[in-house]
């Protein structure tokens, strides 16, 4: 029997049309030849997904940042600036408030620190922890100080009446700076007591009575010089004394 074309062409499967062949020209408008990898291996057919997974795949390797280079951790150290050894790291404390430690040095190597990291750790150490800690051994002086005090005079309420005669009488007789400077110490506020008292002369107030010139002019810069009031310094206060002796006799 004869096959009935129609209904032969109504069941055969449809066959794509093959795709049409890329050729190259050497025109300016030639379309480069298509990789293998990107073409459809039945139909040569652009294989379109594939090509667009390669091309955001390159996209994401030219994007991303470079490889750091493959070095143990001594040479990526050395590659950081560290030096080979603790003693390389050159310190500078020119503040001449404290000098560089071995240890902490050694252990900041061990660390990884880089000189530059490592002299950092001292220069914030001298801004900001050395001024706190003089602070502290301040208060913790004058507390000490102020128990002396308590105990010389017999007690709380006697050191509080004497401490405000004394601020009184120095703020009368004393230079400012004088009276500040005798009081951060037992023994300066010790000697400022001994001048209200008349037990020592009150060299640092100008005596009344006329002035002797030139003499007295030097006496009044010695009486403000801190070796006197704050130092004591047994040389200053023997040209004190005389002069004193010198040009107020009888006073004192």
């Amino acid at each position: 029997m004869a096959e009935n074309l129609l209904t032969a062409s109504l069941a055969a499967p449809e066959t794509p049309p093959a795709a049409p062949a890329v050729t190259s020209s050497a025109g300016a408008d030639a379309m480069p030849p298509i990789p293998e990898k990107f073409r459809d291996p039945e139909t040569g057919a652009l294989r379109v997904e594939a090509l667009l997974k390669s091309y955001l795949e390159l996209e994401r390797r030219l994007s991303a940042p470079p490889a750091a280079p493959d070095l143990d951790r001594a040479g990526l150290l050395k590659a950081l600036g560290v030096p080979d050894a603790p003693e390389g790291y050159g310190i500078a404390c020119d503040h001449g408030l404290f000098e560089p430690d071995a240890d902490i040095n050694r252990r900041l190597h061990g660390a990884g620190f880089s000189p530059e990291q490592a002299q950092l750790v001292y220069d914030l150490a001298a801004e900001r922890l050395v001024p706190l800690v003089q602070e502290l051994a301040a208060e913790f002086q004058a507390e000490r100080e102020v128990e002396r005090l308590v105990a010389h005079f017999g007690g709380e309420e006697t050191w509080r009446e004497i401490s405000r005669q004394l601020l009184s009488w120095g703020g009368r007789n004393l230079p400012p700076a004088a009276l500040a400077g005798l009081a951060t110490t037992y023994e300066g506020v010790m000697a400022l007591h001994r001048m209200m008292t008349g037990a020592e002369p009150s060299a640092l107030a100008r005596p009344p009575g006329p002035s002797a010139g030139d003499g007295d002019a030097e006496l009044q810069a010695l009486m403000r010089d801190p070796r006197y009031w704050r130092d004591r310094d047994p040389a200053i206060v023997a040209r004190v004394t005389e002069g004193f002796q010198r040009l107020y006799p009888g006073q004192g």
